[in-house]
Parts: C-alpha cells; sequence; structure tokens
C-alpha cells in the first residue's frame, strides 16, 4: 500500500473536501481518501490497481489540480 499526500490550492469549504473525497475513493484500489479544508492537504491511500498517475488525472479533471 502506499500513501499520498496533496496540498491542491482550490480547497476552499467542505463541499471541495467531499468531492475530492468521493471522486477519488470511487478509484480501485483507493483505500482512503482524507482532506483538510485548512491545510488545504489531501492524504490517499492506495494499492493497485490504483496508481499515483490516475489520481493526479481524475483531481485535474474535476478542478483540483495538485500542487506538484
Amino acid at each position: 500500500m502506499q500513501t499520498i499526500t496533496y496540498t491542491i490550492p482550490n480547497i476552499s469549504c467542505g463541499h471541495c473536501i467531499h468531492t475530492i473525497e468521493t471522486e477519488v475513493g470511487e478509484i480501485a484500489g483507493v483505500k482512503s481518501v482524507e482532506g483538510d479544508q485548512n491545510t488545504k492537504e489531501v492524504t490517499i491511500i492506495f494499492e493497485n490497481p490504483a496508481n499515483e498517475g490516475q489520481i493526479k488525472e481524475l483531481l485535474m479533471e474535476i478542478d483540483y489540480p495538485p500542487n506538484v
């Protein structure tokens, strides 16, 4: 299992966190998605078949691109 934490500047409210948690949580292999609107950070725990490229791509698709 892998854990990644992204800073996502577009997070401005609880709805943003909910959207990210729901969308990323639907990727096969994602075990946990936790966001914090105060720090604008999202921590994702995942395993195969999910991968970091797939997660980043989805975040960009839903208008929450991570700082890298």
